[in-house]
């Protein structure tokens, strides 16, 4: 079994911290649960804080959203050599239930790869383990752009 530090590509230079997380990452608190790349699936938590609340004292959808991206993105992203990424084409999300601060859980997964389009499934469970929201999304695996 290879450790992180052995795998090659975006993500896993993230993990091993040879590349600096994602800002957008960072302030949604993401931390990685587990992942298999050979199965395409993650898990993920998220820490949502005070400051993603809307007027009525729940977790703004704007983040909910941006969490199911940032789920279903890196189950993706696991699979991939370095010189590729997968920016997300479409997103549809589903809310079920109010989201209030705190430790909220990820689970993504390729649902359908081809060699550039692959369709991604998932969804955020609140710490009682109850659906707060699911989401499917479109990504397009792709070349890095020369900087």
């Amino acid at each position: 079994m290879t450790t992180h530090a052995e795998r090659q590509g975006p993500f896993w230079d993230v993990l091993a911290g040879r590349t600096p997380p994602p800002p957008a990452a960072e302030t949604l608190g993401w931390e990685l649960v587990a992942v298999d790349p050979e199965q395409g699936t993650i898990e993920v938590a998220f820490q949502a804080t005070e400051r993603f609340l809307n007027p009525a004292g729940v977790v703004q959808g704007g983040f909910l959203a941006a969490m199911l991206d940032d789920t279903m993105g890196p189950a993706l992203v696991a699979t991939l050599p370095h010189g590729q990424f997968a920016p997300t084409l479409d997103l549809h999300v589903q809310f079920l239930r109010p989201a209030r601060p705190g430790r909220l859980l990820g689970r993504g997964r390729i649902v359908q790869r081809g060699r550039e389009v692959c369709f991604l499934a998932g969804e955020l469970l609140s710490p009682e383990g109850k659906l707060v929201a699911v989401a499917t999304a479109t990504a397009r695996i792709q070349g890095v752009p020369a900087s």
